[in-house]
């Protein structure tokens, strides 16, 4: 009898032992269910981190070898500028010595010709002197003219430089040039201009825009053609309305 008692003791206590055990395992599933929800959500969160950050390196690897080549053909059109400019201002100097040789050739034929006038010269010799001082003068006519386009081609190919070498580098224009907007673009903030590079104008020259008197804005060309050009509004720079007939002048004009 003593034994059958110990043993309903005996068995009474284990399952109460194992209720217990059972009551305390139940409130410890919620929050094992609740840490492997967050470490999965975590783990989540941690893949998704991992794949944008994976992407920001593609794009950024990408951005730096684009980056490499814009450099690489940065510098290469700065040589081609730089030799340009060398070879412009190679050949100004050959047309400067042509024309004072020109110029000396032609004061020489005046000289000769006032001479030969003072003497009994038959009429074919006074001609061919004539003949010859025009051809001179169409000559130095010449010259000239193509030392003004050269003078030009220099101009462009410095402030192409400028631009190259350093940001700080504004481009030159001429003191007195003058223009006028004849269309406007508010929607891309660009007007058209009525000088080019005719009138002195250059590729990145800055320009005011002003009215009565007045600042507006101020311009960058963009496009130059011979006797128009785009130039855009730069930013921070818009003070009012840019109109059709406002005039515009150099922001940095040439010394």
């Amino acid at each position: 009898m003593l034994l059958r008692i110990s043993l309903i003791v005996a068995i009474l206590a284990g399952l109460g032992a194992g209720t217990l055990a059972y009551l305390e395992f139940s409130k410890q599933i919620p929050v094992l269910v609740q840490q492997r929800d967050d470490e999965k959500s975590a783990k989540q969160t941690a893949l998704t981190q991992l794949a944008n950050t994976n992407k920001v390196l593609v794009k950024t690897r990408s951005e730096l070898l684009q980056t490499q080549q814009e450099l690489a053909d940065t510098k290469s059109e700065r040589d081609k500028a730089l030799a340009s400019a060398d070879a412009a201002t190679r050949r100004a100097d050959e047309l400067n010595t042509k024309l004072t040789k020109v110029t000396q050739e032609r004061d020489d034929a005046q000289n000769d010709l006032a001479a030969y006038k003072a003497t009994n010269l038959t009429p074919d010799q006074v001609n061919k002197l004539n003949a010859q001082l025009k051809d001179s003068q169409a000559e130095i006519a010449a010259i000239t003219d193509e030392k003004i386009v050269l003078q030009r081609v220099r101009d462009r190919l410095k402030a192409q430089l400028d631009r190259l070498i350093g940001p700080e580098q504004y481009v030159k224009l001429p003191p007195d040039l003058r223009g006028r907007v004849v269309t406007v673009d508010p929607k891309w903030e660009f007007v058209v201009l009525d000088i080019g590079e005719t009138q002195g104008l250059q590729q990145d020259g800055e320009l005011l825009v002003s009215r009565d008197g007045k600042l507006v804005a101020k311009v960058i060309v963009r496009t130059l053609q011979k006797d128009r050009a785009i130039a855009n509004l730069v930013p921070g720079w818009k003070l009012g309305q840019v109109t059709e007939g406002d005039v515009v002048s150099p922001a940095h004009p040439a010394s």
